[in-house]
């Protein structure tokens, strides 16, 4: 059992440059389907086995393991924000949105986590060639994340029901944010002589959403959200359960590919 458990190890490590996103459940499901047979009434004895060989082999830190994905590239530096109670950084929150557009192609558009502070500084001008290439009123859903200095909130504008939605794990309701989309939607509209979307839009705060209950998790909470509201998922999540969020979102970057 020590050899399955020390391959298996070895080969996770490889794949995802550190055990960040490594559960329990991952070595027992393993070692269950290698050996064909429960081995729950082993399980103390396969963690100590599991926290012995992590330590042996993450002394040599794979520093230069990265993720690439159309023009996106993670290092294990940014994967590393996924861990514990780090605050996510634009590169994780990024190519998860690839991930996300790519999983529902045509449907969903999900805008650069830069884009709403270009808009913010340079006004329409300034971001109006970011969808040069892409119609956005031919899309069900657009997707906005937006940091604002130390906080994680998501903007959405659902196209055919013509809502501004603000989604905020602290339940923050930031008007000016539901206004400045607003506004930029109105001048795309015109710009793309689509005189239907010039008039008829509605602002929402959301409210009966999960919140968080700590300083950490807001953009895993926004990751979750676009997650869900891009496949049509309820939310069915809490703080409770960021800690394996963490974990999925951490294997999925690294896989390339959003998990069920």
């Amino acid at each position: 059992m020590k050899e399955i458990i020390h391959d298996y190890l070895e080969e996770f490590y490889g794949k995802y440059g550190s055990y960040i996103p490594l559960t329990e459940n991952d070595v027992l499901e393993k070692l269950k389907q290698v050996l064909n047979t429960d081995v729950s009434d082993r399980k103390s004895f396969i963690l100590t086995e599991v926290m012995k060989y992590q330590a042996t082999l993450a002394v040599v830190p794979m520093g230069n393991f990265k993720v690439t994905y159309n023009k996106h590239t993670l290092t294990l530096e940014d994967l590393s924000t996924l861990d514990g109670q780090n605050w996510l950084n634009d590169q994780v929150i990024n190519m998860y949105g690839e991930l996300i557009m790519d999983a529902v192609p045509h449907k969903v558009h999900f805008f650069n986590s830069f884009f709403y502070r270009q808009l913010a500084t340079k006004g329409y001008e300034g971001v109006k060639r970011w969808t040069k290439k892409v119609d956005l009123f031919s899309k069900n859903l657009l997707l906005v994340p937006i940091h604002l200095q130390i906080h994680w909130s998501l903007i959405t504008v659902d196209i055919p029901n013509q809502n501004i939605q603000l989604y905020d794990s602290q339940g923050i309701h930031i008007k000016f944010l539901l206004e400045n989309i607003g506004k930029y939607i109105l001048t795309e509209a015109k710009e793309r002589n689509k005189p239907v979307f010039q008039k008829g839009w509605k602002t929402i705060q959301s409210k009966t959403i999960p919140q968080q209950k700590n300083d950490s998790d807001c953009g895993v909470f926004v990751l979750q959200y676009c997650k869900c509201l891009a496949l049509g998922q309820p939310f069915q999540f809490s703080q409770e359960d960021m800690p394996k969020v963490r974990k999925r979102i951490y294997k999925e970057l690294c896989e390339c590919r959003l998990f069920d």
